[in-house]
């Protein structure tokens, strides 16, 4: 099992995007274009996998920094 902390994609170049996970960025790809600059993410293996709403990735960024 494999727990992902959402990111937010704040750039996109072709099937590459950068993920803002808060205290970093990240690189992912793209094999869906159905994805735009301000989209919560979740990625798993450098892949972005699913699209989450804001109200359920903020929520989830509070459980994980709670675990701090």
């Amino acid at each position: 099992m494999c727990l992902a902390i959402p990111g937010k994609i704040i750039e996109i170049d072709g099937d590459k995007v950068i993920v803002d996970y808060g205290s970093e960025k990240r690189e992912a790809r793209l094999l869906d274009k159905n994805f735009k600059v301000g989209d919560y993410v979740i990625v798993g293996g450098r892949i972005v996998l699913d699209r989450i709403s804001e109200q359920e990735a903020l929520e989830s960024i509070k459980a994980w920094e709670s675990l701090k």
